[in-house]
């Protein structure tokens, strides 16, 4: 039985280790990638959609080569998933243009209540006082230890409205179909990707020209610059795939507060490599943020141990055989009664 349960942990174990590492190691390049000192590639939305292009591109010779199996899943499913998807990438690098950073980490934030609220609408799903407690430990921390000046408009708070709410929809989607049509993380992954990559390619370029006024044909393309545009596509194949895995495997809720870790790992990694302030306020703030992923953990932990203790039906409490309790209780084998040995 322990051999039985091992392989699953450590696979878990290893999702949440590829999301954090893929997720900051992707920062890590993007910020080389698009900052005014490294390459000034400074056109988002067309690189997600290169991002979306190399896992379409790694979704299909997984199909070929026989190592992932394509499941059917609707096309104007997998064309409104895209839609929301997209919308969401959209929104979040309007709502980072049109308002401040420090609203935009509050948005951000925003999204762990906003994924609760609709996971209680759509899944029916109840959370215990000390999820709650937990979650608003964590995003206690990260706000602390990233929200500086606070700047909102009209427009920058609607754009920021619709990112949350459609990156909220969308990673709630992703457990849903998972479930929905028995598909796995990653050949749900392979049928998503092409639909957002041809979407994005075709209008990532004008987004970003009217978000920053550049054109991507006036762009240099610099050795420099295509290494780390590489790399960036690199990661996100398994950024993406990791994303999916933990969402179809936890939950969207779980995805949310747990992923902060990345918010913590990307400020002392900044701190070494970029030479970033680190202020005692952050140091807090990332202390709480990790106190409260703890006991996030612990706490969902003791949710699903509570659930599985409590026998649901008949056949949960009779381990598949009508036994007498009675018989049960002393150990002795059950009786067979006829209806007319019973007595009244």
């Amino acid at each position: 039985m322990e051999a039985e349960k091992k392989p699953p942990v450590v696979s878990d174990v290893g999702a949440w280790a590829m999301n954090v590492v893929s997720s900051v190691g992707i920062i890590m390049a993007n910020k080389q990638l698009m900052s005014a000192a490294g390459y000034a590639f400074s056109f988002a939305t067309t690189l997600t959609g290169f991002h979306f292009t190399v896992t379409a591109l790694v979704g299909w010779i997984s199909n070929a080569t026989g190592y992932s199996v394509s499941k059917h899943v609707p096309l104007w499913e997998l064309v409104w998933f895209s839609l929301v998807a997209n919308t969401s990438i959209t929104g979040m690098n309007l709502s980072l243009m049109l308002n401040s950073v420090g609203f935009y980490q509050i948005s951000k934030l925003s999204m762990i209540p906003v994924v609760c609220f609709m996971e209680w609408v759509l899944n029916s799903k109840h959370y215990t006082t000390k999820v709650i407690s937990a979650v608003v430990v964590v995003a206690a921390g990260v706000g602390i230890c990233t929200v500086t000046d606070v700047e909102v408009n009209a427009k920058g708070f609607i754009c920021a409205c619709v990112a949350v709410f459609c990156t909220s929809l969308q990673q709630i989607t992703i457990g849903s179909f998972q479930k929905k049509y028995n598909i796995g993380s990653f050949e749900l992954l392979s049928k998503t990707a092409p639909i957002q990559a041809i979407s994005l390619i075709i209008l990532g370029p004008f987004v970003d020209y009217f978000l920053n006024g550049r054109s991507l044909l006036n762009y240099n393309f610099s050795g420099g610059a295509i290494f780390f545009i590489l790399l960036s596509c690199s990661l996100a194949v398994f950024c993406n795939m990791s994303q999916y895995l933990c969402i179809g495997r936890f939950s969207a809720t779980s995805f949310q507060v747990l992923g902060h870790m990345k918010t913590v790992c990307v400020l002392i990694l900044g701190w070494v490599l970029f030479d970033s302030a680190l202020t005692v306020k952050n140091i807090l703030g990332m202390l709480l943020a990790v106190m409260g992923m703890v006991v996030y953990s612990w706490a969902i932990e003791s949710e699903k141990k509570a659930t599985t203790s409590i026998p649901r039906n008949k056949s949960d409490m009779l381990d598949g055989e009508d036994v007498p309790l009675k018989a049960r209780v002393s150990g002795l084998p059950p009786v067979d009664l006829e209806e007319g040995d019973m007595k009244s």
